[in-house]
């Protein structure tokens, strides 16, 4: 017996709000001689190009690799509604991955580059969306984990 409701539409926002927190821009950090756009894959040099391609300062692709990961296991974690208890453990794991990102953006963003002013973007709010999500989401697996043992004790 599965009774999966609600905690399935938590997980696809906190995977949707993840996507967006992996692709979007992040902010914009502003030094004395240029801007640099901060996303998870890196930091672009903003400005007029000479080559017409945005010069890349340095890559982030772990921070990338941590978000995209966050969001595959939100992903693949509302497909394991017959496995309850490793439906829960996902959602722990991908929980701690979503602190992760969010403590590396942290500091990334203030210490990438000393003496800089950042401006976060509004993408910056994403893993707060997803962290109460899959803690909601973690609640309820674990309501609908009290209701299945109360239905296997009367039998």
């Amino acid at each position: 017996m599965v009774i999966q409701r609600w905690q399935s539409l938590l997980l696809l926002v906190a995977a949707a709000v993840m996507g967006c927190f992996s692709f979007c821009s992040l902010g914009q950090i502003q030094t004395a001689d240029f801007t640099y756009n901060f996303t998870s894959m890196g930091f672009y040099q903003e400005g007029i190009p000479t080559n017409g391609v945005s010069a890349q300062i340095f890559h982030t692709w772990y921070l990338f690799a941590v978000t995209f990961t966050s969001m595959l296991l939100l992903l693949i974690d509302i497909f394991l509604f017959k496995n309850l208890p490793l439906q829960k453990k996902v959602c722990l794991v991908s929980l701690l991955f979503i602190i992760a990102s969010s403590a590396t953006v942290a500091y990334l963003g203030y210490q990438s580059f000393p003496g800089g002013e950042i401006g976060w973007s509004s993408a910056i709010i994403c893993p707060l969306i997803a962290i109460v999500a899959t803690i909601s989401a973690y609640g309820l697996m674990q309501k609908d984990h009290n209701r299945l043992k109360a239905v296997d004790r009367i039998r």
